[in-house]
């Protein structure tokens, strides 16, 4: 069943194909949309008691979603070098590395999914960076490697989250 949670989860995506749209105004509304329901739908799922396991997968799915679709846009306008959308994809790097962790050591049933402070700073942090491209403002690029600290970041909680759920 779809809940009002995972139905604002759900609408991060076809928020992404706005950007298909070169109008700035319209960029900025749908990255702002995007955002809001990114902090509203686990707000309501947890103060309305809906929370589930489909929500945990399914919310930073659609964050790739949203991030992937934008950076692919301003890859293909030049508006991003490809090591600069590579760097702010890291932290979707090492969840994959976890994620193949997890389906080797035949552990991926065992563990609880959701969000970690790391991935939602990443986020926040690729939304803004998103703004300053769309504003086509200078973005310093010591900025960047940011993205790969944090990246790193992930991978260091997601393993200690691991640990703590062994124990």
């Amino acid at each position: 069943m779809l809940s009002l949670s995972n139905g604002l989860t759900l609408l991060r995506a076809p928020l992404a194909f706005l950007f298909l749209l070169e109008s700035p105004a319209v960029r900025i509304l749908a990255i702002a949309l995007a955002m809001l329901t990114d902090s509203m739908d686990g707000y309501l799922a947890r103060k309305l008691r809906n929370t589930s396991q489909l929500g945990a997968i399914l919310d930073p799915i659609m964050d790739k979603f949203f991030v992937f679709f934008v950076l692919g846009v301003f890859l293909v306008e030049k508006k991003l070098a490809p090591w600069q959308a590579c760097s702010m994809l890291s932290r979707d790097f090492s969840l994959c590395l976890f994620a193949l962790y997890l389906g080797l050591s035949k552990n991926w049933n065992n563990f609880q999914f959701k969000s970690i402070r790391w991935g939602k700073i990443t986020t926040a942090l690729q939304f803004f960076i998103l703004i300053a491209v769309t504003l086509s403002y200078s973005i310093s690029l010591f900025i960047f490697p940011l993205f790969i600290l944090f990246g790193i970041l992930v991978f260091i909680e997601l393993c200690q989250t691991k640990m703590s759920q062994l124990l």
